[in-house]
């Protein structure tokens, strides 16, 4: 089984990943941004546009998903922003075409509520000095399309949707459990704790480019 979880930027959809995995045995969490970063470090900065637009990417991840669906014993997760219903089509739909049990899930929230989280995603307030101007940039351009992703991805082809807006981390990925049929172990986490992996996994997912 493939859950992909779509979403707009800074919408939760790498956090709620890490969850699910954390918390199903057997689970991985394949980011289908790798190839896209990888496929921009080939190209001179003025030609990096969106790396969607490249049939490449949306080749390699349906190939790369397609052999870890087949050959791993277990759930596969990939967490993408996906907004254009042609992209969809070529991904995840080529995915199910493939014969592939594919769940996709979009996280939604309120424009208020997705613009703070980006806030607190860019780590200004602790790390603006080290990094702030990579990822000040990148959270400006997430800034950018925002309004556009909300707009897509309420429409009923990118169904299911679940809302965040009053909800937590863990709570979201129980809740996409219970839609895919799937068991996750308890979650016996403090808060402290919780944030801290969560900081964690977003200091990971850091791009500076």
């Amino acid at each position: 089984m493939l859950l992909w979880i779509n979403g707009p930027f800074g919408g939760g959809k790498t956090q709620t990943a890490h969850e699910i995995r954390r918390r199903l045995p057997g689970s991985v969490v394949c980011d289908p941004e790798y190839p896209g970063f990888g496929l921009h470090r080939m190209l001179p900065p003025r030609l990096r546009g969106d790396f969607q637009d490249l049939t490449a990417w949306r080749q390699g991840v349906v190939e790369v998903l397609d052999l870890t669906l087949t050959q791993h014993d277990g759930v596969v997760i990939a967490p993408m922003t996906v907004t254009d219903p042609g992209y969809f089509a070529e991904t995840v739909g080529r995915l199910r075409e493939m014969g592939h049990d594919v769940r996709h899930f979009t996280l939604l929230a309120e424009r208020d509520t997705v613009l703070r989280r980006l806030r607190e995603r860019t780590f200004g307030h602790l790390l603006g000095t080290v990094m702030g101007k990579a990822a000040l940039r990148r959270e400006s351009w997430a800034v950018r399309r925002l309004d556009h992703c909300l707009e897509r991805l309420a429409e009923p082809e990118f169904a299911e949707h679940l809302w965040t807006d009053h909800t937590t981390v863990p709570k979201t990925a129980d809740r996409i459990a219970v839609l895919a049929g799937l068991t996750l172990r308890p979650n016996h986490e403090g808060r402290l704790r919780t944030r801290l992996r969560q900081a964690a996994v977003g200091i990971r997912h850091i791009r500076f480019d």
